[in-house]
């Protein structure tokens, strides 16, 4: 996913680029972790699972991330092709 701290709003949804990279907006700013905790909290919402079940794989200190969402495969790619798709 590519992340956008210090936006206005936190958003989970859209595309980023022409790829299939996730956008997240949060509204947290990129200092000590806080905009990473805000992404995980977002991720953890939109996939309707607990911020504990959303582990950082890749990318601490980058706007490009990797996180796995501890939800089964099926519904977890039905989510991200909903949020991609911007719904």
């Amino acid at each position: 996913m590519r992340v956008r701290p210090g936006a206005s709003r936190t958003r989970v949804g859209g595309r980023w680029g022409d790829e299939e990279v996730l956008g997240v907006s949060v509204a947290a700013r990129a200092v000590d972790g806080a905009a990473t905790a805000a992404v995980r909290a977002a991720v953890a919402e939109a996939f309707g699972v607990r911020a504990r079940d959303v582990t950082l794989v890749a990318g601490e200190r980058s706007r490009t991330k990797v996180l796995e969402v501890g939800v089964d495969e099926v519904t977890g790619r039905g989510i991200l092709a909903r949020l991609l798709a911007g719904d």
